[in-house]
């Protein structure tokens, strides 16, 4: 395998793990969730969900831009040569990993706190927070992926 080939295959599956699990966490599991389960058991249940994919947001958080800063360089000789649509994915991973620590660092506590003291209602509108701002991550998440497949070929 090529230098530039590992690069490549490490940033597409930690793209792939990232927005999937947003994806599939907002259109299967929260529907399903809200199906199936009291609200007390749904509240319990997400901080575990989101304990476990967080491993894996933060893995791809790393790996997102070491692979992307390795493709730089092997693919356009560094920063210098890199077109405007690397800028934007860039610019989107920015916005996308400070919508990420949001969640994690402010957002989830709340939700835990709420969780142990069974405060219901709070925990409900903990969790209603951090949908709008994983739905928006999802979105941006989406707009990277389509910009990275309509780029020009290798």
């Amino acid at each position: 395998m090529t230098p530039f080939a590992l690069a490549y295959a490490l940033h597409v599956l930690a793209a792939l793990i990232w927005v999937g699990g947003m994806f599939f966490a907002w259109t299967i599991l929260r529907p399903a969730t809200v199906a199936t389960l009291e609200a007390p058991a749904r509240l319990t249940l997400w901080p575990e969900v989101f304990r476990r994919f967080f491993q894996w947001v933060w893995l791809a958080v790393v790996l997102l831009p070491a692979s992307g800063v390795a493709l730089l360089h092997l693919r356009f000789a560094g920063f210098g040569g890199m077109p405007r649509y690397v800028h934007v994915m860039m610019g989107l991973y920015i916005v996308m990993l400070a919508l990420f620590l949001r969640v994690q660092l402010l957002q989830l506590p709340q939700l835990r706190r709420a969780v142990a003291a069974q405060d219901w209602p709070t925990g409900g509108a903990a969790l209603a927070r951090i949908r709008r701002v994983v739905g928006t991550n999802l979105l941006l998440g989406l707009l990277v992926v389509a910009i990275a497949a309509a780029r020009p070929q290798f």
